[in-house]
């Protein structure tokens, strides 16, 4: 039935959004077509899939498995329309609230972010109308001061059983302290072995030069086995067809690596790294490090071992003291041997 708004203006009653496709059976169900439907990079589904599978268990009334309970606990199955009980909200915000005071805020937020992706695809199919989780609001999150990893974490890194692509790479991103875009663009042609250092595009389209050392010398002309133009870093198959040619190896018909691929492995690779008291079996719950860490790590050890601002500068090719701020901070061991250094007692005992 239609009724007269303000003003005279026919108003239509509250209707359910007709689906565009039929809904799922289940919970379960409705994250997998979320995942696939909503375009979901590969490298980010199995997270997405972990938050949402955690969701699940909150979205049915009940506390999220944690700890040694989380592996092997069965998601529970219920449709995806129970979500919209009207007295779900009431139980949600405490469930949320009780899981938030036990993780930090950053694990929080994001998975807060994943649900309400998935809901709000959920409601433009029709499956759904509400939203259960409006009125539960973000955890301020502190500033992270902890984003140069330790240089016994480095020393670890260096020992990983990779590939000799993943080993250069890594090596180019700590020892040039560049972006790991920028290094994934250059060409064999843009090096310059004899002074250990590469001609790269940076952002603007600049044309600047990156520095190593010899860890990434030693390295380089394995990975490069006599080539002489194309992309350094190269994908392990054939380039696809449409690949753009200055992607193209000339010489092997392979890809250029990249930075998705990449950021990709070094993740997976550094997951125990990262978290230092899980178990292998913990594994594919983990997040590792992003490629940017090493750049942080490079510049925050260069601070810490006394290096110059103007060269910082020079080094980062920031264009602004203020920009390099955040990676000039000096981490926590470097902390601690300071303060050891001028320990009176320690100094008497010399």
């Amino acid at each position: 039935m239609t009724e007269l708004g303000s003003g005279g203006a026919l108003r239509l009653p509250h209707a359910r959004v007709v689906p565009l496709s039929a809904p799922p059976t289940s919970y379960t169900a409705a994250v997998e077509r979320y995942l696939t439907g909503a375009g979901i990079a590969k490298s980010s589904a199995r997270i997405y899939r972990i938050s949402l599978t955690t969701w699940g268990w909150m979205l049915a009334g009940e506390p999220a498995p944690t700890g040694p309970a989380r592996r092997g606990a069965k998601p529970l199955v219920f449709p995806v329309t129970a979500i919209e009980d009207p007295t779900l909200p009431e139980v949600l915000a405490e469930l949320a609230a009780a899981r938030a005071d036990e993780m930090d805020a950053d694990t929080v937020n994001r998975e807060l972010s994943i649900a309400r992706k998935a809901i709000g695809w959920w409601q433009r199919q029709g499956w759904i109308v509400g939203d259960p989780t409006i009125g539960i609001e973000r955890r301020p999150a502190p500033p992270d001061r902890t984003k140069a990893l330790a240089e016994n974490q480095i020393a670890a890194l260096w020992r990983l059983d990779v590939s000799l692509r993943e080993k250069t790479f890594w090596k180019m991103l700590y020892e040039s302290a560049a972006r790991a875009d920028e290094v994934l663009c250059l060409n064999v042609e843009d090096l310059y072995p004899q002074d250990k250092r590469g001609r790269i595009t940076a952002k603007g389209g600049a044309t600047e030069w990156i520095h190593w050392q010899s860890g990434t010398a030693q390295l380089l002309p394995r990975l490069i086995a006599r080539r002489t133009r194309g992309p350094l870093f190269l994908t392990d198959r054939k380039a696809p067809a449409g690949t753009p040619t200055l992607d193209v190896c000339p010489e092997t018909g392979r890809a250029r690596l990249s930075y998705r691929r990449a950021e990709e492995i070094f993740e997976e690779n550094t997951r125990l790294l990262a978290n230092s008291l899980a178990s292998p079996e913990d594994i594919e719950d983990l997040d590792g490090f992003t490629l940017h860490r090493l750049r942080h790590s490079a510049l925050t050890h260069d601070a810490e071992g006394g290096t110059s601002t103007p060269m910082l500068l020079a080094r980062s090719r920031h264009a602004s003291v203020r920009s390099l701020e955040r990676y000039a901070r000096p981490g926590v061991d470097a902390v601690a041997r300071h303060v050891a250094k001028r320990d009176p007692a320690a100094r008497r005992r010399m």
